[in-house]
């Protein structure tokens, strides 16, 4: 007897702002909704000398900020700094994040100003309100879900505190750079005291190479001061949730140079972040307008018609996406697969799914896992569909739906216990 996965067509509502992320994550590419690593994706903000993503293999629930009423050691102020550069010279993105990697799970701590330059203090919440729902992830979306009829899938969980951070919870926890198409060094935290010297020196980006399309515009490098100059302050404006004068700076930017590609899609970022779909996806369409090649307004893009299920333009616009760039975007793929999956396309969509299982190497989308259990169940290969609505649980044990998974799970399980 065939299960029902009670789920009907995948759709997205609303989305909490992370802004990436991670993806994917601030909000903007540069960096941003979290499925099991496969292994072997080229995630960016990998670690120079080894698997890209990998990090430390320290199990989370003994890394971090966890409380720990046994140790006295009291929480202090830790603070940061150094430069991040790239190994060939070449120009780096705006507002590179800066991440604290515990136990495989990333935390941003802060980001690099115009210059690469970065301060920061350890697990202060410190960082810009507007996370990129593409780069650290589409994971905590805490909305209406993205399954018609099922809770969000908010992953809950976090570092971040507002008095210092215990030293011992350092433990094997790295600290790198992190932007799409990009692998990053780390630098080991175990051991950092809150006294030590704070310059933790350079860290270099190794630039991904093989793809066509690019995380960073080539239309910055033409732009003219005076409109690098309003793109700049239009970011610092933003982070002090300055947002009206954000814009105008952004739109400053765009008048200045109207092929300003990185610009438009700052400019459209921050409309899309208030609500303002339209003048978003015009900013957008500029932007790939000014540089066809440079790939976060695809991101952006499909993230609007994810929200106004337009299954079709959302199944075009993501492929563009990973045909330019197949590796720094997981979510694209992601974005792909619940494009395909509505359109009636199961094989297209769990190719997609995969892919961006297997890229998605910091676990930022645990939606991947439920739409490979549902593209399973439907297939009737219910111990598989099982296997991904327990990575699902896993991975995000206080999502809105997870009683209404456990359900469906256990219909699974059962269906595939009387199968063998």
């Amino acid at each position: 007897m065939a299960v029902s996965t009670n789920i009907g067509m995948l759709t997205l509502a609303a989305a909490s702002l992370l802004l990436l992320e991670p993806a994917v994550a601030q909000r903007g590419g540069t960096g941003t909704p979290a499925p099991p690593s496969t292994g072997g994706g080229t995630q960016p903000g990998g670690t120079t000398g080894r698997g890209p993503g990998q990090g430390n293999t320290t199990s989370p629930n003994n890394t971090g900020n966890q409380p720990n009423n046994n140790n006295p050691t009291p929480n202090r102020p830790i603070y940061l700094t150094g430069r991040v550069m790239t190994d060939d010279g070449s120009a780096l993105p705006l507002n590179v994040n800066i991440e604290r990697l515990c136990g495989g799970l990333p935390h941003i701590e802060g980001h690099t100003d115009s210059k690469g330059y970065f301060s920061i203090e350890l697990g202060a919440n410190n960082v810009d309100a507007l996370q990129d729902a593409s780069t650290s992830g589409i994971g905590d979306f805490g909305q209406p879900g993205l399954a018609s009829g099922a809770g969000g899938f908010g992953n809950g969980g976090g570092f971040g505190n507002s008095g210092g951070i215990n030293p011992r919870s350092l433990a094997g926890c790295e600290l790198r750079a992190a932007t799409p198409g990009f692998m990053s060094q780390s630098i080991e935290l175990t051991n950092r005291q809150p006294m030590d010297n704070p310059d933790v020196g350079t860290i270099l980006l190794h630039r991904i190479a093989g793809t066509e399309g690019s995380t960073v515009s080539g239309t910055t490098l033409n732009a003219p001061k005076n409109a690098k100059k309003a793109l700049q302050k239009g970011l610092e404006l933003e982070k002090k949730k300055k947002l009206d004068q954000a814009e105008a700076s952004f739109q400053q930017a765009v008048d200045a140079y109207p092929r300003y590609a990185e610009a438009w899609f700052q400019l459209g970022r921050l409309q899309a972040a208030q609500g303002q779909s339209e003048p978003a996806r015009k900013s957008f369409d500029e932007a790939i307008r000014a540089d066809s090649k440079y790939v976060p307004p695809y991101i952006e893009i499909s993230f609007l018609e994810l929200q106004a299920q337009h299954w079709q333009q959302l199944a075009d616009v993501s492929e563009k996406a990973v045909r330019l760039d197949p590796f720094s975007f997981p979510q694209a793929f992601f974005f792909n697969a619940v494009a395909n999956y509505n359109l009636k396309h199961p094989d297209i969509a769990e190719q997609s799914a995969r892919r961006a299982q297997k890229l998605d190497t910091r676990h930022s989308m645990p939606q991947v896992s439920h739409l490979l259990g549902v593209i399973l169940a439907d297939r009737h290969d219910y111990a598989g569909a099982a296997e991904q609505m327990r990575d699902y649980l896993r991975l995000a044990p206080q999502a809105k739906d997870a009683a209404a998974v456990r359900s469906q799970l256990e219909a699974f399980e059962k269906e595939s216990a009387g199968a063998q």
